[in-house]
């Protein structure tokens, strides 16, 4: 009895501050308002410099009050800057309530409403606003016709289906009862904010189209954008640019996706897919020549929309498929 009210009281706690402890031992932050005052610091920033030059920043919460900051000539990723423009990078940390940041020959200022950028001879440069970006198609209402797998309502529709937050759908395994063939997808998620965990780590779960092909999902906000970061195809393909908005903002794949075609149990085609993140095109007509690990191996029969558990607290809502005939 001694030991089982400290552990109901810490689960009791856990669930009302809206925190996991995840495998790394590190905590996952599920809403903004219990996330702390790195959170408020973190995010995007927009704005021109002296000599009208658009810029865009990214702000990554490393934990304990310190930061990774990237500056982007150009603007934001699918905002004007391309992979292979000019970046800034540079180191903060949290004092006095600023995060303080120095580069290379230029420091900057960021209270969580804007970055201020101080060249080396002491000139102030660039102020750059935040901005909280959001994708043209968050929210998007499933068309007629449309097969609806998850509206908030309940988790039927798929085995292992689970609800958390009462209206959204856990990243706990789910595979669709709905077989599917050629498809249009719409899939809203939401990585978690976990500040002191890295890479793989870091608000994992998969998006996989027939249960074979994986669209990575995971907390890579402000990283370079590879096959097996957000938006990537894992094992096949890097996003053309790293659309992944900062943890804790809902994000949108809307995917045009071919199944493999077979004769008998031999492959003839292999299968095609195109990927919006948050409105950007990552992927255009990408030939998927293999299936990608961690679920099912390719063949001629439809199966289901697979959403991977990865340990960590991703959530879905707001999935809708149109059958393509």
């Amino acid at each position: 009895m001694r030991r089982y009210f400290p552990l109901m009281a810490l689960g009791l706690a856990l669930a009302i501050t809206q925190v996991a402890m995840c495998a790394d031992g590190n905590p996952a932050y599920t809403s903004a308002s219990e996330a702390g005052v790195d959170y408020t610091m973190q995010g995007e920033y927009a704005g021109t410099d002296v000599e009208d030059h658009k810029w865009g920043a990214q702000v990554i919460a490393l934990g304990d009050g310190q930061f990774d900051v990237i500056g982007y000539l150009g603007g934001l990723p699918g905002d004007g800057w391309k992979r292979g423009d000019e970046q800034k990078r540079g180191k903060g940390a949290l004092k006095d309530g600023k995060v303080q940041v120095t580069g290379n020959e230029w420091t900057a200022t960021i209270d969580g409403e804007s970055l201020v950028v101080i060249s080396g001879d002491g000139k102030e440069v660039a102020k750059l606003k935040k901005v909280n970006r959001e994708s043209p198609t968050l929210g998007a209402k499933a068309p007629e016709g449309a097969i609806v797998l998850f509206d908030g309502t309940t988790a039927d529709n798929f085995n292992n289906g689970k609800l958390i937050e009462e209206k959204l759908l856990a990243a706990s395994n789910p595979e669709s009862k709905q077989k599917l063939g050629d498809h249009t997808l719409h899939i809203e998620f939401r990585t978690p904010f976990m500040p002191k965990s890295r890479g793989q780590a870091r608000g994992n779960s998969g998006v996989y189209l027939q249960s074979r092909y994986e669209v990575q999902v995971l907390d890579s906000f402000g990283l370079d954008g590879k096959d097996n970061e957000c938006g990537g195809i894992y094992q096949a393909s890097q996003p053309i640019v790293n659309m992944c908005l900062p943890p804790l903002a809902w994000q949108t794949y809307d995917i045009e996706f071919t199944s493999a075609k077979y004769e008998g149990d031999k492959k003839i085609s292999n299968a095609k897919v195109t990927v919006k993140h948050n409105g950007v095109t990552i992927h255009e007509g990408l030939e998927l020549k293999n299936g990608t690990p961690g679920r099912a191996k390719e063949g001629p029969e439809n199966l289901g929309l697979y959403l991977q558990d990865h340990g960590n607290p991703v959530a879905f809502r707001n999935i809708w498929v149109v059958e393509k005939k």
